[in-house]
């Protein structure tokens, strides 16, 4: 299985708010070094984060992003869905009733990765990083 480099910037980007400090907003610039991508690439990504509720924005000269929801509610599957929205990873194309056999199986697997991720929290990860 595969997803976007969009997807894993934003989980490193995540992972990195829920482990910083939760009063001290962080900027693009510092979150772009952290990951070696370009600031303006990884404000799109934030802006996706933003409008998930995931995450705010802080204007200002100390400015940068904050989490929006607790740290110990947001889970993996909250960030992907941000950034690759929610539709279904398998489409079956052949032209029959949704009586597939193969895309029964394929629906099944997807719900047990979602349900996974959705219980997977980013902060059980942040426990055991440390940030500078």
């Amino acid at each position: 299985m595969k997803y976007s480099k969009a997807t894993n910037y934003a989980l490193h980007t995540m992972l990195f708010l829920v482990a910083a400090s939760p009063d001290k907003p962080v900027g693009v610039q510092q979150l772009a070094e952290r990951q070696d991508v370009s600031p303006t690439y990884l404000s799109k990504i934030l802006t996706k984060l933003v409008k998930a509720g995931l995450i705010q924005s802080a204007s200002g000269a100390n400015g940068g992003y904050l989490l929006k929801r607790k740290k110990d509610d947001i889970s993996f599957l909250d960030i992907i869905h941000a950034i690759e929205g929610t539709a279904s990873l398998f489409d079956c194309t052949l032209n029959h009733s949704s009586e597939c056999l193969i895309q029964q199986v394929m629906v099944e697997a997807e719900n047990r990765m979602e349900d996974y991720l959705r219980n997977k929290k980013i902060a059980e990860l942040a426990a055991q990083i440390t940030v500078d």
